[in-house]
């Protein structure tokens, strides 16, 4: 394919006007129109990336300079904008969750499909380098055989996160358009990363409540979780824990431990004969990947020193899924299960007993 740039185009300036500046410094990418309900918006974008701006959706898909249409509208929409995306010849990259419940994400898979187009779902935790190393670590069999995988998300939002003078603003925190709360919305990345890196989830059982804030959906959930291998799991999220706490994930096998601490490397323990050595390995990780303070800040052999960009890294794969005729490394089938796992999660809460799944892909 030409090496022409690849042209976006993006559909809501909540997030994706995040979007729009990782666009800007991507390989191989060009920023070319923006679309959104609010004309302060819009024209915000047109003053800050010089782009053409669209008011009405279904104007923007006509025209036939655009390649992909970034979708960042609420996360209950996702599947209509990215279906009608899809039947105008156009590729997806559609923020994170790819919808809130399981049919409409099979519907927009097929739709791609359907079209030869190429859909991307945003889950840019994959893109960390820690988190690669901790897969590599994983799948290369060093932890052995998986015990369990525990998380916490625990954060904190305002009342004034839930509300909005603007009508269309006021989606989060709703079931029809949040999907939930903070497991579906400030937690679905956590979600992702477990079964990412533990693999499919057979088995939820959850409790959730409504706690501090004014809102339909959940502020707070708990889950257990068994995986189809026979580890077993759990997760907790919250956007209750005044002044936001912060996350952490511990993965841990028959040979070894890794845990993670607000996206920092805390502890990285894999047992060695030599156990000079297995410290040793312990504190070249913690030099590469613990706190700032205690790495080693050249960039020779510090990944972080220059800041990752997930966003921007999925959409230079994006760019080359296109180019190079393959599948985008986050494909609609893998971000499906994240979905399936936090909807199991409901209505266990629901029905007050486990809820078995049956995982499509």
């Amino acid at each position: 394919m030409s090496d022409q740039p690849i042209r976006f185009a993006v559909v809501g300036l909540g997030m994706g006007r995040h979007h729009c500046k990782d666009l800007q410094d991507a390989e191989g990418a060009e920023l070319i129109a923006v679309c959104d309900v609010l004309e302060s918006r819009r024209d915000s974008a047109a003053e800050e990336f010089g782009v053409k701006t669209y008011a009405e959706y279904d104007e923007m898909l006509k025209n036939p300079d655009i390649d992909i249409i970034n979708v960042c509208v609420p996360s209950g929409k996702h599947s209509e904008f990215t279906i009608k995306a899809a039947q105008a010849g156009k590729h997806v990259v559609c923020e994170k969750p790819p919808d809130i419940t399981v049919p409409p994400i099979d519907a927009m898979i097929d739709a791609c499909r359907s079209a030869n187009v190429k859909l991307l779902v945003i889950f840019q935790s994959r893109f960390s380098p820690l988190t690669r190393k901790m897969k590599e670590a994983i799948e290369s069999g060093r932890l052995g055989k998986l015990v369990g995988v525990h998380a916490n998300v625990h954060w904190w939002r305002g009342q004034g996160y839930y509300d909005s003078d603007e009508p269309v603003l006021a989606w989060k925190g709703t079931w029809g358009l949040d999907g939930g709360g903070s497991m579906s919305n400030q937690g679905v990345h956590t979600v992702d990363l477990v079964q990412w890196l533990a693999g499919q989830v057979e088995e939820v059982y959850g409790y959730y409540g409504v706690y501090t804030h004014e809102i339909e959906a959940e502020d707070k959930t708990a889950m257990v979780m068994k995986f189809r291998d026979g580890h077993i799991g759990t997760l907790s999220t919250t956007t209750s824990a005044y002044p936001g706490i912060g996350d952490d994930l511990m993965i841990h096998g028959e040979k070894g431990s890794i845990q993670v601490k607000d996206g920092n490397l805390s502890r990285w323990v894999i047992e060695n004969e030599d156990k000079d050595a297995e410290k040793a390995e312990e504190a070249q990780m913690m030099a590469t990947y613990g706190p700032k303070d205690q790495r080693d800040e050249s960039v020779a052999n510090d990944p972080f020193a220059f800041s990752w960009r997930g966003h921007l890294l999925m959409f230079e794969d994006m760019v080359g899924a296109i180019r190079e005729d393959r599948d985008p490394i986050n494909t609609g089938e893998s971000a499906r299960h994240a979905v399936e796992i936090i909807n199991a999660l409901y209505e266990s809460c629901r029905q007050g007993k486990p809820i078995k799944l049956n995982p499509k892909y």
